[in-house]
């Protein structure tokens, strides 16, 4: 007896109805790409290690997939080295290549290549999976889509506006109410700095990047695990609980950081972009989030995180400005500032609200009832004309009974059917039947389209 196939954990399969869910997403993110100036590119699924190992860091380096070297790979190594049994040494020895871990390592190895081809500032987004050997749990996947987009050659804060007005475009066409959460990685260098804390940076916007998992009193027992005094945890509250518009906010800041040149800086670039972003009248909020801290070691300036206000889901969106890009491959000065949109998060938040358009769901508007080789015959020229209208049609390809091809259709979610007997054979026309009402007209072909085009 054959054994039950199945696919790797981590991974999924998608039905006909999911892929045209899937691509709505990915199409109406790809429509406002484009309506920016950005220019799809494509990298190779896999990688060579010596690109991606070292540039996540310690625990990303273990979730790289790596590819086995094809051929006879243990010729290499000597038999002191196989008993070893050192996973990660002889990993090294008999793998080259391996799954990319993100789309940004690869971007970042793509301009480095390209770089007498590419015209600066070079807009690019990719719209491809990642793979990570994570352990596989409710909304983590071990292959999974990233949709980013990033402007690299320019450090214009326009740019960082632009995308922000990007992030509340995709979302308005989705109907999803966000709010775009804005932070700086030089503000919070900042207060580091202003509460004599500037070596624990990391350590405090760790600690209070939870604030609103684990509250205010978990956060500060975490800040005193790391080591941190008490009169720096004191100073620090009252910059973590800032409330108020994002002007007051800025207000009170330039007070608490004028010590601070760094801090002042940040402050200075929020301030640009919040102001030119409350010009735009925009859908989605905007808000200084001063516990924001994503990615702190690799960004170094504007920080952003979207969240949806109608779901308990984590971020939908985020990005932020990068310095030096491309200083990992030997080119330096080539800073940059991207975003990345969750399409997984993105389907589920869809899904909870219901918010597909009815035609992200159906594939085919219109089937064709096959009587017989006459019959066929007949229809086969409407089928052809209804296709160069734009509708999405199909005849079904056996002469079955009347109940099956019926239920075929139903199967599919098919919202109209044509039928051709002898009687409209006679009169050159069609039978439309409206699977959701059961009226049934007799149409000419150009009748028959205007309806189904509505």
């Amino acid at each position: 007896m054959a054994t039950k196939p199945s696919i790797p954990k981590g991974t999924r399969d998608f039905s006909p109805a999911e892929m045209a869910k899937r691509n709505y997403i990915f199409n109406t993110i790809r429509d406002v790409f484009y309506l920016y100036g950005f220019q799809q590119i494509e990298t190779p699924a896999m990688e060579n290690l010596s690109t991606l190992m070292g540039k996540y860091g310690e625990e990303g380096d273990k979730l790289l997939f790596k590819i086995q070297n094809s051929g006879d790979y243990f010729s290499g190594l000597t038999d002191e080295e196989l008993l070893s049994r050192n996973a990660a040494k002889l990993a090294s020895k008999f793998c080259e290549k391996g799954l990319r871990y993100d789309l940004t390592v690869p971007f970042a190895r793509y301009v480095v290549m390209h770089r007498d081809e590419i015209t600066f500032p070079f807009k690019r987004f990719q719209i491809q999976p990642v793979w990570r050997a994570d352990r596989p749990q409710k909304g983590r996947y071990r292959e999974f889509y990233q949709c980013d987009a990033d402007v690299v050659g320019s450090n214009s804060l326009l740019n960082e506006v632009e995308l922000v007005q990007m992030i509340d475009a995709v979302f308005a066409k989705f109907g999803i109410r966000v709010c775009v959460k804005i932070n700086n990685r030089k503000i919070l260098t900042g207060i580091a700095e202003i509460i004599g804390e500037a070596d624990k940076i990391v350590d405090i916007t760790v600690a209070i990047d939870k604030l609103d998992k684990i509250g205010l009193d978990n956060v500060n027992a975490e800040l005193a695990s790391k080591g941190i005094a008490q009169e720096a945890i004191d100073k620090l509250q009252p910059i973590i609980l800032l409330s108020g518009s994002n002007e007051e906010k800025l207000a009170t800041l330039k007070t608490v950081l004028a010590g601070s040149e760094t801090g002042l800086k940040g402050i200075e670039e929020s301030e640009f972009i919040l102001s030119r972003v409350a010009q735009l009248g925009m859908k989605a909020e905007v808000e200084l989030d001063l516990t924001l801290a994503r990615g702190l070691n690799y960004y170094t300036g504007a920080i952003f995180e979207v969240k949806a206000l109608d779901v308990q889901i984590g971020s939908i969106s985020g990005g932020g400005r990068y310095d030096n890009l491309t200083g990992v491959f030997g080119m330096d000065g080539m800073s940059g500032v991207g975003i990345s949109f969750g399409a997984d998060r993105i389907y589920d938040v869809l899904n909870q609200l219901d918010l597909y358009p009815q035609e992200a769901a159906d594939a085919i508007q219109l089937l064709f009832v096959n009587f017989g080789e006459a019959e066929a015959e007949y229809v086969l020229p409407f089928l052809f004309k209804v296709r160069e209208a734009g509708i999405r049609a199909e005849i079904y390809p056996d002469s079955a009974k009347m109940k099956k091809q019926m239920s075929y259709a139903n199967a599919k979610s098919v919202p109209f059917v044509a039928i051709a007997g002898e009687n409209e054979m006679k009169e050159g026309k069609i039978m439309l039947k409206n699977m959701e009402s059961g009226e049934q007209s007799l149409l000419t072909l150009v009748e028959l389209i205007t309806v189904i085009k509505g």
